[in-house]
């Protein structure tokens, strides 16, 4: 007789036991029509599952966000079926939910191309009408085996021969379609709607693996409803014209090439925007009571070895051998390690602590060539890393700080909110349960100090600790993971750090790791995309066009560009033959924020026709009036003086 908890507190008991789906009937009809699966004590489960013991229930229904994986999951297996009625013969892999969608990889003589789209799409629209119900079977591994391999489906039969052999395998059929899942689905096909869209094409290794065979991915989108279908197409149609390779080019900021995969060439105008954020975060820094560190590129393997990074990073590292030294050393991905190292320099009292030491370190990881992506996934970056060495009664104080001072930038930086995670520990960690226990609980109870809110990103902590992770969400809706606080009790045990207490007893430190902006390449992407390339004019590259209407305002011109650079201006100065309806579009196009139009009037007058990006009107100007609001605006937030544009 199983009693059913509801999720407000009232009980459901039964003579025998009942499915979810004869328990939602049992509620309401309504709910009976709404419910697509349950959580079952927690766990996802289809809602044919049979519930025999007493258990917690809440009824999954399209609102939920757990729904959008289901409609993904159930739209990739439709997606299967589409393809193999259609193209006969064509073999099907794996086909998993992802974020904002799904994808499946096929295995066939002839790769797809979008032009098999439509016909893929009306195939998959017939099947979700159909609404076929999902219905899961419980199979004995060498039944499963040979049913694939009947089919030709030896991808499907390698799959099972590699399960562990206490897995349980299980099929589900939807009509008279196959295949080899783990579940949970909805009720029937019916249930994916028709909020979907196949998106693109790709190459893909069965198993990533170079030396297997290439399959052909296909990628679609599914959501709840076509307004969400619709918002999602608009924003990818937004992403691609603000994509961060595109205006860089045109903006002249920077290029990649093959000779350097994964490193940035940075041209002039972009080298300035990225000084421009370093030195603002430097001085932010330095208000804050960081000490700036620099430490070395190459590092010897057996700092890593010991920090334990060797062991969990090292298919991340580039490593270089010395050949006279015998010697392999390996460029820094981090800077944790030697960070340690500096503290571990002569003794250290309690009276130093905490001691926040800052590094913008230049490092290195080792990404998959199909993994780079513009300057925001690359294998040359620098960090805005620092590390705080403190005591367990300072972690909450100095969680408070950092939360306040990683706030005031993203609002400087154009981002007035953000969300946080709360990532636990991963199975793969080191360091004992009880040290995490006291690591998890002393960040939770820095959150409640700090009034941090955070929904739990379970098992994603680092190997040494649990972490926050601060996620913004940008001018389309897109979020970025950026910022990270974690607490480390094993990196400093590891690497024998210590202190000399107030009992005159040596200590261990807790070591907190965080980071604001992440890397400064990729979080500059961000904001190139942020902007669209219109940056406020204390981060544009340029912030001042000085354009000549005729030739004879080119003296006048050069002293209004010298007295901008003289304030501290990033000044282009067109004197060329060009119109200035010409001029005008040219410098608009490049995004520079403001248009100083200089003619034979202005010249004689020693004043300036100022002009906004995006505006068509002009404001006459004295040239001291308009360098002294120029510099005003143009200071960067955290200085004096700042004035709004």
């Amino acid at each position: 007789m199983p009693a059913i908890t509801l999720p407000d507190g009232s009980v459901r008991r039964f003579d025998a036991p009942v499915t979810g789906t004869a328990l939602a009937a049992a509620i309401g009809p309504g709910l009976a029509r709404a419910a697509l699966a349950m959580k079952l004590d927690g766990r996802l489960v289809d809602l044919a599952c049979q519930i025999d013991h007493d258990a917690r229930v809440v009824f999954i229904t399209r609102r939920d966000p757990e729904a959008l994986e289901l409609i993904r999951h159930d739209a990739a297996h439709v997606l299967a079926e589409a393809v193999q009625t259609l193209y006969p013969g064509t073999q099907v892999t794996i086909g998993p939910a992802i974020e904002n969608g799904f994808y499946y990889d096929f295995h066939r003589n002839e790769p797809f191309t979008p032009e098999d789209f439509p016909a893929i799409e009306a195939k998959m629209r017939e099947i979700v009408a159909r609404g076929a119900p999902f219905v899961r079977s419980v199979v004995e591994r060498g039944d499963a085996i040979a049913f694939f391999e009947r089919r030709g489906e030896r991808f499907k039969a390698e799959l099972i021969r590699d399960l562990p052999a206490d897995q349980t395998i299980t099929f589900y059929r939807q009509g008279e379609w196959t295949d080899l899942c783990r579940g949970p689905h909805m009720r029937t096909t019916a249930d994916v709607g028709s909020a979907f869209r196949l998106m693109k094409v790709a190459g893909a290794y069965w198993r990533g693996d170079h030396r297997n065979p290439m399959l052909s991915r296909i990628y679609g989108t599914a959501w709840r409803d076509q307004k969400e279908l619709d918002a999602y197409l608009h924003m990818l149609e937004e992403a691609e014209k603000r994509d961060h390779r595109r205006i860089g080019r045109d903006m002249d900021l920077f290029h990649l090439q093959e000779e350097a995969p994964g490193s940035v060439f940075w041209h002039a105008k972009g080298w300035r925007l990225y000084r421009t954020a370093e030195s603002y975060m430097r001085r932010r820094l330095d208000a804050a009571g960081y000490q700036e560190v620099r430490t070395p590129q190459l590092v010897d393997r057996s700092l890593w070895e010991a920090s334990g990074h060797w062991e969990k990073f090292r298919e991340h590292m580039f490593i270089a051998t010395v050949e006279d030294e015998d010697r392999v050393l390996a460029l820094k991905p981090m800077n944790c390690p030697c960070h340690v190292q500096i503290f571990r320099q002569g003794v250290r009292s309690y009276r130093e602590l905490p001691l926040r030491m800052a590094e913008f370190g230049a490092c290195h990881r080792y990404e998959p060539s199909g993994a780079l992506h513009g300057i925001m996934r690359v294998r040359a970056f620098t960090q805005d890393d620092a590390h705080i060495f403190c005591t367990e009664a300072q972690i909450a104080p100095e969680t408070v700080r950092f939360v306040e001072l990683l706030a005031s930038i993203y609002r400087d930086f154009g981002f007035p909110e953000f969300r946080v995670k709360f990532s636990d520990r991963p199975a793969l960690r080191a360091g004992d349960d009880a040290v995490w226990d006291r690591a998890e609980g002393a960040l939770r109870e820095a959150c409640a100090t700090a009034g941090v809110a955070y929904e739990v990103n379970p098992g994603e902590g680092a190997f040494y600790g649990p972490k926050l992770e601060f996620v913004l969400r940008d001018a389309i809706g897109r979020d970025w993971q950026c910022g990270t606080l974690q607490v480390d009790f094993v990196m400093p045990e590891r690497l024998d750090a210590e202190y000399v207490g107030e009992d005159g007893a040596r200590h261990r430190p807790v070591m907190l790791h965080r980071a604001i902006l992440g890397s400064f390449e990729r979080f500059l992407g961000i904001l190139i995309e942020q902007y669209a390339g219109r940056f406020p004019l204390w981060l544009a590259p340029v912030q001042v066009a000085v354009a000549t209407i005729v030739s004879d305002a080119d003296a006048y011109a050069a002293e209004v560009a010298a007295a901008l650079r003289a304030a501290g201006l990033a000044v282009a100065l067109d004197t060329g033959n060009a119109t200035i309806k010409a001029k005008i579009r040219e410098h608009s196009l490049a995004h520079v924020p403001v248009i100083l139009v200089l003619g034979r009037r202005e010249a004689e007058a020693r004043t300036v026709a100022l002009r906004r990006l995006g505006g068509e009107a002009q404001e006459m100007l004295g040239l001291g009036d308009a360098v002294a609001r120029l510099a005003a605006e143009a200071a960067a937030p955290d200085l004096p003086g700042r004035a709004a544009a």
